[in-house]
């Protein structure tokens, strides 16, 4: 089957092969033909060697199909039955899922290590224990969660961890108060995901924040009230809230330096959020008297920060009643042959999400 393959972190073209075979179906496994699959920034990330994974791989995570083979014990699940592609499934049974906070939950990871994939050259691994950007994967059952048939694949593709990402914090991590004022410092498929939770939860001030002029014309469509480059940010924090700070700042860039900025740019006693995923050795500093002085709040938030089934339900929930535009966010659609052409855009700032159509 076809797969997109980088064969060494720090390359940043992909090989889309004919020669990958899916392996480890068995008991408690699924095999899934990917249908569509979006191209998110962690993908990047992991290919530049900036989050942590094993190579060679296939990248994508975010992704949805069809069930094809249901292995030994798999009860909930059916050949034909439409999923989207989770690639942090909860247990169930470990502490952080008895708290209620399954989006902390490590089970997913324990399958990150063993290949997914193999070609005659030897053994693939998958993204985050998955890699959707091939024609077919095979992954835990709990990996692959039922859509209602509604809901489109590129759409369903989205939920899987962008949009779910970015409504989260807004949600769930940060719980913006009606009539706040919020800023979101990156301006992407996560960060507009972010502007539209902050205006569904009634924030009277969103400022977009991105040095891509297309992003913040788009931010402006999507729901934020003013949208600058990060050159701006300091006016416009004068002029919105008379130098005091945001209630809310969202990081979605996963920088230091960026995330420095946001603290700043918080109000003493308002939340940083911090949702861009960043590298192991690139730290905050911060001081102890500015912690303890300016009692700002420093949340992050892991794949949106709370439980990842109700998420999926809830914004299943809000695309339909119209209250969040996920179709929107697609600005480029492309065959799994131009994978390199959508890298490309994404690196560029001149794509909110890349569809990858399979």
């Amino acid at each position: 089957m076809r797969a997109a393959v980088l064969h060494e972190i720090g390359q940043d073209k992909l090989d889309v092969l004919d020669d990958v075979e899916a392996v480890g179906f068995g008991p408690g496994r699924v095999r899934i033909r990917v249908r569509a699959t979006g191209l998110c920034h962690s993908d990047l990330s992991a290919m530049a060697g900036v989050l942590p994974q094993p190579g060679p791989f296939v990248p994508g995570h975010e992704g949805a199909g069809e069930i094809l083979e249901v292995g030994e014990g798999v009860r909930d699940l059916k050949p034909g039955d439409r999923v989207v592609v989770c690639w942090l499934p909860a247990c169930g049974s470990c502490p952080a899922c008895k708290r209620g906070q399954t989006q902390l939950c490590l089970a997913g990871f324990m399958n990150a290590g063993t290949p997914n994939f193999r070609r005659p050259a030897g053994d693939v691994f998958g993204m985050a224990g998955t890699g959707t950007f091939t024609e077919e994967v095979v992954v835990d059952a709990g990996c692959a969660v039922p859509i209602p048939d509604d809901v489109p694949f590129d759409i369903a593709a989205l939920i899987g961890c962008g949009v779910t990402t970015g409504l989260g914090a807004a949600l769930n991590t940060a719980d913006v108060e009606a009539g706040s004022s919020v800023a979101v410092i990156g301006c992407g498929g996560v960060g507009i995901s972010a502007i539209q939770g902050a205006r569904l939860k009634g924030a009277a001030e969103i400022v977009a924040v991105d040095p891509v002029p297309s992003r913040r014309e788009a931010a402006l469509r999507f729901g934020a009230t003013r949208a600058v480059s990060p050159e701006e940010l300091a006016d416009v924090k004068q002029s919105v809230t008379a130098g005091e700070g945001f209630d809310y700042v969202f990081e979605v860039v996963g920088r230091s330096t960026t995330a420095r900025t946001a603290y700043e740019t918080t109000r003493r006693g308002g939340t940083l959020v911090v949702v861009g995923a960043g590298a192991l050795d690139d730290f905050l500093q911060l001081s102890m008297f500015e912690l303890f002085f300016d009692e700002k709040r420093i949340l992050p938030s892991m794949y949106g920060g709370g439980d990842i089934l109700r998420s999926y339900e809830r914004t299943i929930a809000l695309w339909r009643a119209g209250r969040v535009d996920l179709a929107g966010l697609i600005t480029h659609r492309v065959p799994l042959a131009d994978i390199n052409e959508a890298l490309d855009q994404m690196r560029t700032g001149t794509a909110l999400r890349t569809c990858i159509e399979i």
